[in-house]
C-alpha cells in the first residue's frame, strides 16, 4: 500500500536520482551520494509551497579502506528541497564554506544511480 503525499511532509521511502539517494523515515534522513553520504535528524516539513530547508550533515568518502587514527570529518550541510509530484529538487551546501556540493533531481521509488568510489 503506498502513502500519500501528506501536505506537511516528504513521504517516507527511497528518492533516487543520478549520484544521490534518499532513504526518508518518518523522524531521520539517510542521504548516500557517489563519493559521500550524510544524514538528516528529523522529519522533511514542508512548507505551503512545498518546500523545506534543513540542516544535517555531509561525509566525504574516499577510495580504499578508512585509515586507522583518521576518522571521517562530518561536515554541517544545508538541504534545500521542493516537492513538485513525485520529483524533489534537492540542493546541497555545506554551511562551513558556502560550497555548493550540487543539485539534484530524485524521483519517489526510484533507487537512483550512484557510482561510488572504489
Amino acid at each position: 500500500m503506498a502513502l500519500s503525499q501528506t501536505p506537511d511532509r516528504v513521504d517516507p521511502g527511497t528518492w533516487g536520482g543520478n549520484h544521490l539517494r534518499l532513504d526518508v523515515r518518518e523522524n531521520h534522513v539517510d542521504v548516500e551520494y557517489d563519493c559521500a553520504h550524510g544524514e538528516i535528524a528529523g522529519a522533511l516539513t514542508l512548507s505551503k509551497d512545498r518546500r523545506f530547508d534543513v540542516r544535517g550533515t555531509f561525509v566525504r568518502e574516499g577510495p580504499g579502506p578508512i585509515r586507522v587514527g583518521r576518522p571521517p570529518v562530518r561536515r554541517p550541510a544545508r538541504y534545500e528541497g521542493q516537492i513538485t509530484g513525485k520529483t524533489l529538487t534537492l540542493k546541497v551546501t555545506l554551511t562551513d564554506t558556502s560550497q555548493e556540493v550540487g543539485t539534484f533531481t530524485l524521483t519517489r521509488g526510484r533507487e537512483g544511480r550512484l557510482w561510488k568510489c572504489r
